[in-house]
């Protein structure tokens, strides 16, 4: 996350509540704001297995996915 009170967190680690707080503020129409509502989406409908295999996956070298910082 580039600003604000988690900035330096990687954005799937961002808590939930933060998340609906910028929500209800609304995202941003960039690049950022799509993955924050994503990631949102994510953790809002109880997939939050797909952000742990995506952070995996990056550990491990995968090239492929995008970032989430």
């Amino acid at each position: 996350m580039p600003y604000g009170k988690y900035k330096g967190t990687i954005i799937a680690d961002i808590p939930i509540s933060y998340l609906e707080w910028m929500a209800g503020k609304g995202f941003t129409k960039d690049k950022m704001g799509m993955m924050l509502s994503t990631v949102f989406e994510i953790k809002t409908n109880g997939l939050s297995e797909i952000l742990f295999m995506v952070k995996k996956s990056l550990k491990q070298g995968g090239g492929s996915s995008p970032k989430l910082r």
